[in-house]
């Protein structure tokens, strides 16, 4: 018989967590103005608010940290972090930040100024940020197929060229550079094919453009490609990966995501001109170039990370237990964002909540249940997170309201996703009593979902 597939790895160190009531959760809950970021960490049970920094590292990366090398200047632990990087990517000039929002402030202080405009596939929140707090326009040319949920198409996140073209055409002269997500975090942690990044490249090229990929979760992006686009079954992850950047002129990376760490990030590019006009803001933000924003032993756990994990097992072993919970969510008759994406599921919460208006946010409400219910923290990926339109500052609806179940790398076993179903399932099978949800009592101006303060209605 066919031997069950098993996880690349075996447990070698555990951390205990416990389980709490309803009653309990009821008051921690309010406490925390029904903002699950506000909650404390031993309050929750099962925690996928995000896979950013949550990973568990391996044996080699531990080792690799007892050998960082804390120098100010010139640290060896840079130059092997920076040589893994040029190795997997083809960029010459490496700038390292605490994490990728911090390369984002570092890169875009440099080329993004007020009255630009920054197309690309759904922004995420952080990259949104720093282009709007700039007084710049981030523009969503991502396929429309991407708003169908049900519907199953191999890549869901890519950008739609012809919204890409008339973009170039009428602001041709306020438009920086050409973002793209890989994978697409906002649409459900989908995929970009090759081919639609050969497609922006060139038309990038049409019109002088440099392009610029946010790689956070780069590594499962090519696992996809390897798996669902022709042509690339037979080609390793690093191999896939090399193609990809050779289509862009540099990166920014929240490596707290596939490489595999508690904190880091960094800017790689091809362009000196990028990396001049970068350096200053370095040393201004971050620190002296050759540290930015992390310590020698996080550069080496980095360096191995981002190695390890550009290799299939890892990368299949990660991705299978997020198409475990799908199917049990299958089971179930519970919506999410299909097919299900490489580092979450993302449940389709107006699908589920359909007596909770859109101006009650649905996915925060099925966030705030699924806690309540189980001790579940997800994270809400919809009209809180979208933020006001910065020039009416009317709420904007026009995206998908998603619950987002972050999976950390490493960490939860089948048994764990067998737990949030189940939780989910109940808060399924109850939701024609969900009528109202929840109303913003104190919001920052920026990515308020952080900070938001909330009011069950």
């Amino acid at each position: 018989m066919e031997l069950p597939f098993a996880e690349s790895w075996k447990i070698k160190m555990v951390e205990p967590i416990r389980k709490s009531t309803r009653q309990e959760r009821e008051q921690w809950l309010k406490e925390a103005h029904y903002n699950v970021f506000q909650l404390k960490s031993e309050q929750v049970y099962i925690d996928l608010i995000t896979d950013s920094g949550t990973g568990a590292m391996s044996d080699r990366q531990w080792a690799g940290i007892m050998l960082g090398d804390e120098s100010y200047a010139g640290a060896s632990s840079f130059f092997n972090l920076k040589e893994v990087i040029t190795r997997l990517t083809g960029f010459e000039y490496i700038i390292p930040t605490h994490q990728g929002r911090a390369a984002e402030n570092v890169l875009f202080s440099h080329l993004v100024h007020a009255g630009d405009i920054v197309p690309g596939n759904s922004h995420f929140d952080t990259t949104k940020g720093h282009i709007e707090s700039r007084k710049a326009i981030a523009l969503d040319c991502t396929i429309d197929e991407a708003r169908q949920t049900q519907l199953e198409i191999p890549f869901k996140g890519n950008v739609d060229p012809a919204k890409l073209e008339k973009a170039l055409e009428e602001h041709n002269d306020r438009i920086p550079f050409i973002i793209v997500t890989i994978t697409n975090n906002t649409a459900g942690g989908q995929p970009v094919s090759m081919q639609n990044l050969r497609e922006v490249r060139n038309i990038a090229d049409k019109y002088n453009k440099p392009v610029l990929f946010d790689s956070a979760r780069f590594a499962e992006n090519a696992y996809f490609i390897k798996t669902r686009e022709e042509g690339y079954k037979d080609k390793s992850i690093k191999e896939i990966t090399k193609e990809m950047f050779a289509l862009a002129d540099g990166m920014t990376m929240s490596a707290k995501k596939d490489g595999i760490v508690n904190m880091g990030g960094f800017i790689a590019t091809r362009r000196q001109d990028w990396y001049e006009g970068a350096k200053g803001f370095c040393v201004q933000f971050e620190g002296y170039l050759t540290y930015g924003g992390m310590n020698g032993r996080d550069m080496n756990a980095l360096a191995i990370g981002l190695d390890e994990n550009t290799e299939f097992d890892n990368l299949e072993t990660r991705i299978r237990q997020i198409e475990y919970l799908a199917k049990k969510l299958d089971e179930y008759g519970i919506p999410y964002q299909r097919p299900a994406g490489g580092h979450a599921i993302f449940v389709d919460a107006p699908k589920v909540l359909t007596h909770v208006p859109k101006e009650e946010f649905p996915a925060q409400t099925l966030t705030v249940e699924l806690y309540l219910e189980a001790g579940i923290r997800g994270c809400e990926i919809g009209y809180l997170l979208a933020d006001r339109d910065p020039v009416t500052r009317e709420n904007r609806f026009n995206g998908l309201d998603l619950l987002r179940l972050a999976i950390p790398r490493r960490v939860y076993t089948d048994n764990h996703m067998n737990v949030i179903a189940a939780a989910l399932k109940n808060v399924y099978d109850r939701r024609e009593t969900i009528t109202r949800g929840v109303r913003i009592a104190w919001e920052a101006p920026l990515m308020r979902h952080f900070t938001v303060q909330l009011e069950r209605l």
